[in-house]
């Protein structure tokens, strides 16, 4: 009863304590609640992820849909991916025919699409009707129809859609689907990736719970008068810091009440957010209950305790305060050992490289007490530095006789961005040395083409004329074209199996002499190709392409309609040639033919490839290629050539780094920010005395932005070496090796950017505390 009346007293005194007592509250409210709302984020984050992997794989094939051997039905549909890319952004979608007349509906879609019509989701739709969209609008000309619903999208800005079709075939690369629903579990995240979560989880939450255990601080000066004059009247030490106590309780109240405020308002607007291609529907950002029954008991129950331990510290009397006494110096031997046993746990966890697993609990532990220690350590740090620093202009003298006097309030101010730089660095050393292991190298050459095309409609000239079409696209300047099919020795029966098979490629000259050092080259001519090194290769082709014998075209009719078997004799003085890498990195081998030697209108089940180069200094000369694709065959796939791929994993993580880090970053600014005001309006009286006495106010106004920069320079030196150390051992744990000892210097720009723009940003409030009028005291 005795808690509940001191805390109860205190609550009062802030409510009560006039315009001034307010103005502390709301200090504490806001930054109390931008830190729950970010912490309401962080919990609603696997929900989030449920819900959208669970939409991913509701409109998903069911499992066999791809096998050959689903049966035509009354309800299934034959559909073929129709996926491109529009300046960056990734446009999914399927050009469907239904073959009954109850075609399964994918999630989202309440009619089939008819013929020539398209069902298309909110953001493709706003992107087609506008000036923006109209390249993408040439290549996907087809009239909305229908809107896709939430259930059949990822996001509410993902470009998404289908397309009728009456002319799509399992000859021209459709596959029956029979159902959607696909319940195949996922793989589990490789053991290198758990630890680079588990660190993103640390790095990016370890700042929001320090701004909140520094928000509720606020106004400390103007509390502890209070209690001095509470002391004056009889009060004992133990009631005065239950009601300081009692005080910090209704301010963090106050800022949960608004954090989840902030929460539900920010989630309506969630949807026209997109950072990094991502953005999630409002439904999705649900924290978990009983993350969220915590964070509303731990946020008062942190307001109280550090209220507590904090009051320790300050002997407050009955005449006055001793907080600034320069006699105190902090210790650090109870500091240093923190950080220092974060890295004993880790080193303890042992290499998870070698173990084949991870165990996130000592890897988090270990983390957390490496960063709690560096916010332990800012503080007599910055002590420590401003001691020994002596003259200098008079802002500069200004600010560090400031920070003699008290450093406490500056260090709180800036430990959240030296907990997250450090944090930062290790986790950029992380993805620095961990970046090979998720990366292929793929052998494709993007200097030589940079986009490869494929289709299957190769009916009547359609290999010719896509070859000259793309030729003739703005933008492009050079084209390696073919038309390939396999070709056999010939049956004695159409149900034989035959005795070799090889690949028949025709193009021009000029197309062959980048697949193969052919030398010289006329229309007729047809080449025999080995492989380069590969004796046994090369024999199996000389099985089949045996000079002046016939080979069969066309020997698997599969279902294309009214094809027929032909036989052709390859000519006895077919040169044999070596092959040489094509863009794709890949070595052809097979028969390779001019056009003069075998008219492509004669191989129906065969289909056309395309390597293109183009001139990048042409605005959009993408889009040109592929509305060029699409005007030739919709279900053409066009695929962007590139040296290197990451594991989508991989991928996922890092862009989940990057959304987490500009959230967190702007939490920073916003903590800095709030604290900066709030010592601003502690010392309005002391700075409306400076100017009364004739001190210019640039020069006060330099002396904030040095107050401000020196305990960030200390912070952001403590937090490079914190995080070079904490990368080293986190990658010393996943054998690895750092290759990346400079990943501070851009965390280093941001901390001196968020400096200024803080100081800017706080200049009003300074020209107004500078008033004559607060020199006025009660």
């Amino acid at each position: 009863m005795t808690w509940l009346r001191d805390l109860g007293l205190g609550m009062r005194f802030a409510v009560s304590g006039g315009r001034e007592g307010w103005a502390r509250t709301v200090l504490t409210a806001v930054g109390v609640g931008l830190g729950v709302a970010m912490l309401l984020v962080a919990s609603s984050v696997p929900h989030l992820l449920d819900q959208r992997a669970e939409r991913s794989q509701a409109r998903q094939e069911m499992a066999g849909s791809l096998d050959e051997e689903v049966p035509e039905s009354d309800s299934t549909v034959l559909r073929v991916s129709a996926a491109t890319e529009y300046r960056s952004h990734s446009v999914e979608g399927f050009l469907m025919r239904a073959e009954g007349s109850h075609p399964v509906l994918p999630p989202g879609v309440r009619r089939f699409p008819a013929p020539g019509e398209m069902a298309a989701s909110p953001a493709l739709e706003k992107l087609l009707a506008s000036p923006e969209g109209a390249l993408l609008k040439e290549r996907l000309p087809y009239p909305v129809t229908a809107t896709i619903g939430d259930a059949g999208l990822l996001s509410p800005d993902e470009l998404y859609f289908y397309v009728g079709s009456d002319s799509l075939t399992e000859a021209t690369g459709g596959y029956r689907v029979e159902g959607y629903g696909d319940d195949t579990p996922g793989a589990p995240l490789a053991p290198l990736l758990v630890v680079l979560v588990v660190m993103i989880c640390v790095v990016l939450l370890a700042p929001v719970a320090i701004f909140i255990a520094t928000a509720v601080r606020f106004g400390g000066d103007g509390r502890d008068r209070r209690l001095a004059a509470l002391r004056l009247v009889g009060t004992d030490i133990p009631t005065t810091r239950r009601i300081a106590a009692g005080e910090a309780l209704f301010g963090s109240l106050l800022g949960l009440l608004a954090g989840v405020a902030l929460f539900l308002v920010g989630r309506r607007f969630v949807g026209h957010v997109e950072v990094w291609d991502y953005s999630a529907f409002p439904s999705d950002m649900r924290p978990a209950p009983l993350t969220a029954a915590l964070i509303a008991v731990a946020v008062p129950l942190s307001a109280v305790l550090v209220t507590l331990v904090a009051m320790r510290a300050v002997a407050v009397e009955p005449l006055g305060v001793t907080r600034e006494a320069s006699s105190r110096r902090r210790r650090l031997w109870w500091r240093l050992p923190v950080p220092l046993l974060g890295f004993a746990v880790l080193a303890l966890t042992g290499r998870v490289g070698v173990l084949g697993a991870a165990d996130p609990l000592p890897v988090a532990a270990g983390a957390i007490l490496v960063l709690l220690g560096l916010a332990l350590l800012l503080p007599w740090l910055v002590e420590a530095v401003v001691k020994r620093l002596h003259g200098g202009p008079l802002p500069w003298q200004l600010a560090i006789r400031r920070l003699q006097l008290s450093s406490a309030a500056a260090s709180r101010a800036v430990s959240g961005i030296t907990v997250a730089v450090a944090g930062a660095v290790a986790l950029q050393m992380l993805f620095a040395a961990v970046g090979d292991e998720f990366s292929t190298r793929t052998g494709q050459d993007p200097a030589r083409a940079r986009f490869h095309t494929f289709s299957e409609k190769v009916s009547g000239d359609a290999a010719t004329r896509t070859i000259e079409e793309f030729r003739s696209t703005r933008g492009v300047e050079r084209v390696i074209g073919t038309v390939e099919t396999y070709v056999t020795t010939p049956k004695a029966h159409p149900d034989d199996e035959a005795a070799a098979t090889s690949s028949l490629s025709i193009g021009d000259c000029a197309t062959l002499k980048e697949l193969a050092a052919i030398g010289s080259c006329k229309e007729g001519d047809v080449f025999v190709v080995h492989p380069r090194g590969d004796k046994e290769l090369s024999d199996w082709v000389d099985e089949t392409a045996r000079k002046g014998k016939e080979i069969e075209l066309n020997a698997d009719l599969g279902t294309t309609p009214g094809a027929r078997s032909v036989r052709w004799t390859l000519p006895a003085d077919a040169r044999t040639v070596t092959s040489t890498p094509d863009p794709l990195g890949l070595d052809n081998s097979g028969i390779m033919a001019t056009v003069g030697a075998i008219d492509p209108r004669i191989l129906p089940n065969a289909h056309t490839v395309a390597l293109i180069k183009v001139d990048e200094s042409v605005p959009d000369v993408d889009e040109y290629v592929r509305n060029t694709a699409a005007r030739i065959d919709p279900g053409m796939r066009v695929a962007t050539l590139t040296s290197a791929t990451r594991d989508r994993q991989y991928e996922s993580v890092q862009t989940g780094l990057r959304i987490g880090a500009v959230v967190t970053l702007l939490l920073i600014a916003a903590s800095m920010l709030v604290s900066q005001l709030a010592q601003l309006r502690e010392r309005k009286r002391l700075l409306s005395v400076l100017v009364a006495f004739g001190t210019r106010r640039v020069t006060i106004g330099w002396s904030v932005f040095w107050q401000t920069a020196l305990p960030v320079a200390v912070g952001l030196v403590a937090a490079t070496v914190g995080g070079i150390g904490l990368g080293a051992v986190m990658t010393w744990m996943l054998d690895k090796t750092v290759t990346r000892w400079d990943a501070f210097v851009p965390l280093a720009g941001a901390g001196g950017a968020l400096v200024v723009a803080v100081t800017l940003l706080s200049m009003p409030l300074l020209w107004r505390a500078m008033r004559p009028d607060g020199l006025r005291a009660e």
